[in-house]
């Protein structure tokens, strides 16, 4: 099953790592080991909670005017 993940920048350091579909979030010191966390936190959520999904989300990006 291919799903989306987004991953941010935390503050303290590392990345966190949300799947839109499911609305999982988890964290990992590196890109790779947030995506490998959250693999395992959505398979979890889909084990207990096998709800449908329906597609993937559009994700973009949009600006705003920040007063300087």
């Amino acid at each position: 099953m291919e799903l989306t993940a987004v991953l941010t920048p935390a503050e303290e350091g590392g990345y966190v790592a949300l799947n839109p579909e499911t609305g999982t979030t988890t964290q990992g010191e590196t890109v790779e080991e947030a995506i490998e966390n959250l693999k395992e936190a959505t398979a979890l959520y889909l084990d207990e909670f096998s709800s449908p999904l329906h597609g993937h989300p559009l994700v973009t990006t949009f600006n705003v005017p920040v007063n300087a």
